[in-house]
């Protein structure tokens, strides 16, 4: 028996050697951490949106994550079929499927990330309320609504043609391009103005960067949330309230959207925990925007602006979380 021992000692030593060899050589058990996909669907506000919940779930849960990029129609399908764990940014009236799909049970609206984005005609505000600071007088005190733009044409000069004004619309192959250039001939702006629809986002924000800068009027189509309009003060023009059987022919204000965090059905049962904290997500267009004029000003990062915003509203980020959750994560970001 002393015989055995003495054999079956020196075996298992070499056997427990061989197995630690192996799994620092990568052929033993790995602990396996959960990677969240993100979905990207090319816009900056998404993928700063990420970067928040992206950071979450490395901080407080331990999660690795990463982002799968497609068009927004591909992005869902892959949702409901569980290749994308969370969408954190759904635009809900752009996916003509989204009521159906949910009704359907195919994927989960966790939350609604900001419902009060805003879209139409934008004039700076230093052209209704001045700028004494920039030595720049009102000149259109009385502008508040679209049908008002009727008045003051010779503020909103044609370069090249000065006796009428010009408007900058929407960008040329987007639908609401259409609704914006009906707005302008149902209220009988083209007897006074010229109408340009820009080819990019690019092009129209370069145009009202460059009349801000220089303190003069200017009128165009924009949108929230954007870097833009978190970075400049402008105005929305007030229009006739929504009405959906008059907005495709341009009599009325553009709807707001809800834009809502998504997650496909398998990951909201697999990590009910992380959910609950999507669950309490909550932002705005102008908390979005701000975001991204930080990013303009600054040429951060997303992940770097995440950090950087959520360490300036802390408060509402706590709100997300549990107490625990939220020291730990804010104990990473300082």
């Amino acid at each position: 028996m002393k015989i055995i021992k003495k054999v079956l000692l020196p075996l298992f030593l070499l056997l427990a050697i061989f197995a630690s060899i192996a799994s620092f050589a990568g052929c033993g058990p790995k602990v396996q951490t959960k990677t969240i996909t993100f979905a990207d669907v090319g816009w900056d506000s998404i993928l700063f949106h990420n970067a928040v919940a992206g950071t979450v779930a490395k901080e407080v849960f331990g999660y690795k994550w990463e982002e799968v990029t497609g068009s927004t129609p591909i992005i869902h399908e892959a949702l409901k079929k569980g290749e994308i764990d969370v969408h954190m940014e759904v635009w809900s009236n752009n996916l003509p499927s989204y009521d159906e799909d949910l009704k359907n049970g195919e994927f989960k609206e966790i939350a609604i990330n900001f419902d009060d984005n805003a879209q139409g005609f934008y004039v700076p505000l230093y052209v209704i309320k001045g700028d004494p600071e920039r030595g720049i007088e009102a000149l259109a005190p009385d502008l508040k609504t679209v049908q008002d733009l009727q008045k003051y044409s010779s503020i909103f000069k044609d370069p090249e043609e000065p006796s009428k004004g010009i408007i900058y619309g929407g960008i040329a192959g987007w639908e609401i391009t259409d609704v914006m250039r009906k707005k302008y001939e149902q209220y009988g702006l083209d007897e006074f103005y010229n109408y340009l629809e820009p080819g990019t986002d690019a092009a129209t924000s370069a145009v009202l960067v460059s009349a801000y800068d220089k303190g003069e009027p200017v009128v165009a189509y924009y949108w929230e949330p954007t870097w833009l309009l978190g970075k400049y003060d402008f105005v929305l023009l007030e229009d006739e309230p929504y009405d959906e059987s008059l907005y495709y022919e341009g009599k009325t204000e553009c709807p707001s959207v809800k834009v809502t965090i998504g997650a496909s059905n398998e990951f909201y049962e697999k990590d009910p925990e992380f959910c609950e904290f999507l669950t309490n997500y909550k932002t705005s267009s102008a908390l979005t925007s701000e975001a991204l004029a930080y990013i303009e000003d600054t040429g951060a990062d997303h992940l770097t602006a995440a950090k950087w915003w959520m360490l300036k509203h802390r408060d509402l980020v706590e709100s997300w979380l549990t107490q625990e959750q939220a020291e730990t994560l804010f104990s990473a970001l300082e």
